[in-house]
């Protein structure tokens, strides 16, 4: 293999894919990648059910 075979190989390169930080298994036993939205819905959730318990007291 020649030196101009090897950088053909890079430039024909797939991009490289955002960074995932961590995922999920869905009940099909798929992995998911965990997005910011996922974050952000799960923490509104989160805040909702604080201001509900504390309503509670």
């Amino acid at each position: 293999m020649s030196l101009q075979h090897s950088s053909d190989t890079v430039k024909n390169a797939q991009p490289p894919k955002p960074q995932v930080c961590g995922s999920i298994i869905d009940a099909q036993g798929r992995e998911v990648p965990i997005t910011e939205q996922m974050i952000q819905e799960a923490c509104k959730e989160l805040e909702q059910s604080r201001v509900e318990k504390a309503r509670k007291a």
